[in-house]
């Protein structure tokens, strides 16, 4: 390794890969119920934080208003997305049913707690027009 090079802590590294992985996940209560409190918005956070551990992904930042949430999270390149947000949506969905049970039910019923979709954005790292012309400015050697 390079003396001079600094190790960033955001950047994962692996034995065949070196990646900076971050999406920007919105998940909206099922017909958009107003049914989060102060205290299940807590209590979610710790939930998608212990599901992001299992998936050796890192919660980075978690905020929610009544009828939605928005998770920052970093991920390994080894992770599918979707398993990652289908056990987000599913654990929480379980617990907070368990845990918070009479509430849930005056705002959502038929066993469901989020909305079948949801929101993925892809963050961090150059602009896509910077990538571009990073690429096209590369030289091009032929053997």
């Amino acid at each position: 390794m390079s003396p001079r090079w600094i190790p960033n802590p955001d950047v994962r590294t692996g034995r065949h890969v070196v990646c900076h992985l971050h999406v920007h996940l919105v998940f909206v209560t099922k017909y958009r119920r107003n049914a989060f409190t102060d205290a299940m918005l807590t209590r979610t956070e710790e939930i998608m934080r212990e599901v992001c551990t299992d998936f050796e992904a890192e919660l980075r930042e978690f905020t929610g208003e009544q009828d939605h949430v928005h998770l920052l999270v970093h991920y390994p390149p080894k992770v599918q997305l979707s398993k990652l947000v289908n056990s987000l949506k599913g654990v929480s969905s379980r617990r907070l049913r368990q845990e918070y049970d009479s509430h849930v039910r005056r705002y959502l019923w038929g066993g469901h707690f989020w909305s079948g979709s949801y929101f993925a954005g892809s963050c961090d790292g150059a602009p896509l027009t910077a990538v571009r012309q990073y690429i096209e400015n590369q030289q091009h050697t032929t053997s």
